[in-house]
């Protein structure tokens, strides 16, 4: 039996680690708070102390934490992974990083002869449960070959976007474009609040015309609602962590990200005035504070 290893089991990597344990895979599982594996527990998996012990012999290890430094703990920390995977295994990192950790991580990866897959996700909590999500890779194509049977059981679409890096190239950038987009819905929202628009009927003429996107139809209906408790599928805090990722990168490229820049301002004040916990959506409350 293939014996693979999880680690973090937050909103998606609950999910992505169940529908690995589904495939029949031996699973080793590590996450600060321990009883998150309770399931999958009971579901067969095992639960480890530390991400070392989780990896220990592993073919294969995924990531799907919050940030660099969760990235950073989890394989070079006391307890840390990396050293424990056998050479040839395949580090799969899941999570949003920062463009310069993912190179720095992949080299670390290379020089203890571990293959390094950069493979950002996007889709929702529920999506990851149904193995429905789609993987942003940047890898050696053969490398994405050999891990492409685990792959498959977590994603509807894989897109190879080319070398390591090229996949958290596409994941910030692709985060960035949502932040103004939302950021954007919300302006409008509030915008026609002070019209006198109906605030649902507005939302449902927006996700219906031109201006409609996923991530305007979903945030509008609960910004007319002011509805941003559970379900949280994007706090402002990960929305914001993603934005200055992906600003960074931008400034490392000399690129220019002016409405990105003004997004990650709003989001910045969202996430200092609200309690963490909301639903991204609630930048609405930044939007109705807005004056000329």
């Amino acid at each position: 039996m293939v014996m693979v290893a999880f680690l973090g089991l937050g909103r998606m990597g609950l999910g992505m680690a169940g529908r690995l344990r589904s495939t029949g895979v031996e699973l080793r599982v590590f996450n600060r708070t321990a009883s998150r594996a309770d399931a999958l527990v009971a579901a067969g998996a095992r639960r480890c102390a530390t991400p070392r012990e989780a990896c220990m012999g592993a073919v294969a290890a995924f990531s799907m934490v919050a940030d660099d430094a969760a990235s950073r703990a989890l394989w070079l920390g006391a307890d840390g992974a990396l050293g424990a995977l056998p050479s040839g295994a395949m580090l799969i990192e899941c999570s949003t990083l920062s463009h310069d950790w993912v190179l720095e991580l992949s080299a670390r990866a290379a020089a203890v002869d571990v293959r390094y897959l950069d493979a950002p996700v996007t889709g929702l909590p529920e999506q990851a449960a149904d193995g429905a999500l789609t993987l942003l890779v940047g890898a050696h194509r053969a490398d994405l070959e050999a891990a492409r049977p685990l792959l498959d059981a977590l994603a509807r679409s894989i897109i190879h976007f080319g070398p390591i890096g090229t996949g958290t190239a596409y994941k910030l950038l692709v985060n960035l474009l949502g932040a103004v987009q939302i950021a954007s819905a919300a302006e409008a929202m509030a915008f026609g609040e002070r019209a006198g628009l109906e605030p649902m009927q507005l939302a449902q003429a927006l996700g219906s015309g031109q201006a409609a996107s996923p991530q305007v139809i979903r945030n509008t209906r609960r910004m007319a609602e002011n509805q941003h408790a559970e379900p949280v599928h994007f706090t402002p805090q990960l929305r914001l962590k993603d934005v200055e990722y992906a600003l960074a990168l931008a400034r490392k490229l000399g690129a220019g990200a002016p409405f990105g820049a003004l997004a990650a301002r709003w989001f910045g004040q969202l996430a200092e005035s609200m309690p963490a916990g909301v639903n991204e959506s609630a930048i609405i409350e930044v939007a109705r504070r807005q004056h000329p």
